[in-house]
């Protein structure tokens, strides 16, 4: 069964600095493609970030480049998104997801993700 689980939110002020994890089990995880996607109070889902399996392939939407770093740990079967300079309009819930072909490109789209986490909660404020 698949599975991922996140963790690392919490209440960051402004500027400040959080990292979110995702522990993955069920599958082969470094055969898949991962993403980052989030979803703040009263928005739909937004992409946030992906990176391929071999973890050398990153990609961001405009709102967080130069902000946040995707990687993964494929002996570890993790996930995770460093998030630096965090202003408030990065309030959400993060979810981790896997990509649903193996070895695919990366994708911007959450439909093309399957398999979800249940979501860490990030609080940007002062």
């Amino acid at each position: 069964e698949v599975q991922l689980v996140e963790s690392g939110g919490g209440l960051v002020q402004p500027g400040g600095s959080l990292r979110l994890s995702c522990a993955a089990s069920g599958f082969t995880f470094s055969s898949y493609a991962m993403s980052w996607v989030r979803q703040a109070p009263g928005k739909g889902l937004e992409w946030v970030s992906a990176i391929n399996s071999g973890g050398d392939g990153l990609t961001y939407v405009d709102s967080v480049k130069g902000r946040f770093t995707i990687s993964r740990d494929n002996s570890k079967n993790t996930v995770a998104l460093q998030m630096n300079s965090l202003k408030a309009e990065d309030t959400a819930v993060y979810y981790c997801a896997r990509q649903n072909r193996p070895y695919g490109s990366t994708s911007r789209s959450p439909g093309e993700y399957g398999y979800w986490g249940q979501g860490t909660q990030v609080t940007v404020s002062s």
